[in-house]
């Protein structure tokens, strides 16, 4: 080879020997922690987040830089689209108006829950995925799931997160006109929470757009990923989905770049 490049061997041995620079030992490193950040986040994260990871981490490190490493190791954010529909807002129950009129930004815990429910395909057939979510911290504090979408679906997700929250005082819950919210037990159940009802107006996704954007991210990063051969094979997986990484580790930028969880421990933390 040597001889081809026509370099010296001395020369070529005294090239591989030499000690590495501080600037290429520092390129290994953040390589490293890109690759950490990259795995841990299930290979979902693009270079802005990892970049947010890092920096919240206390290590220094722009977009660009990141997203050359990820260009350079081939990592990619995965995603994938479909759709099915899950609302039917053609019921003779009584719909409430639009309280919450798109205002997402909340000042505290508990002040405001949003609703909505999504599919899982399984060779086995369909599930449903109910799901309450805290606007504040984007934290799903109930949910549930099951092969069938009755009002059972919700009332089970909605005590769940009554449960786990223990809540003080009123919430305004939001969800879609759909037939499971507004069915007589779920509304008395809501009462007897002391909740107030909103609901998007008719046909209006963006009227609950924070809720519907949880749906689309665990469409995206696992339920599409993933074949799932039974219900319970998919029911097992949402669990650690939601429980284990959405709440606990996945960062968001509605939050600052913190987990939901980590977002509401640091509101309690300050006593307010």
């Amino acid at each position: 080879m040597c001889e081809v490049l026509k370099v010296s061997r001395s020369g070529y041995y005294k090239w591989r020997d030499r000690p590495k620079s501080a600037r290429q030992e520092r390129r290994e490193e953040l390589t490293q922690e890109v690759c950490r950040v990259y795995i841990e986040s299930r290979q979902l994260y693009g270079s802005p987040k990892v970049t947010k990871k890092l920096n919240h981490e206390g290590i220094k490190v722009s977009q660009k830089t990141v997203s050359r490493i990820m260009k350079e190791k081939g990592m990619k954010s995965r995603t994938v689209k479909k759709h099915k529909a899950t609302t039917n807002s053609k019921h003779n129950h009584p719909v409430h108006e639009n309280v919450l009129n798109r205002n997402f930004t909340v000042t505290k815990p508990n002040e405001v829950w949003v609703a909505d429910i999504t599919y899982v395909p399984t060779d086995e057939g369909w599930l449903y995925l109910a799901s309450v979510m805290d606007l504040y911290s984007r934290k799903i504090v109930g949910w549930h799931i099951d092969c069938l979408m009755k009002k059972e679906l919700v009332l089970s997700a909605l005590k769940q997160a009554y449960q786990r929250q223990q809540p003080q005082g009123s919430i305004l819950h939001h969800s879609d006109r759909g037939s499971q919210y507004a069915s007589n037990d779920y509304q008395a159940k809501l009462i007897e929470y002391g909740m107030k009802c909103s609901m998007s107006r008719k046909g209006n996704c963006y009227d609950n757009a924070c809720i519907e954007s949880f749906h689309g991210i665990i469409k995206k990063e696992l339920i599409y990923q993933t074949r799932y051969k039974t219900r319970e094979e998919a029911k097992k997986s949402i669990f650690e989905y939601i429980e284990i990484f959405y709440n606990n580790k996945r960062i968001h930028s509605a939050t600052g770049y913190f987990s939901p969880s980590e977002y509401e421990r640091m509101y309690y933390k300050k006593g307010a």
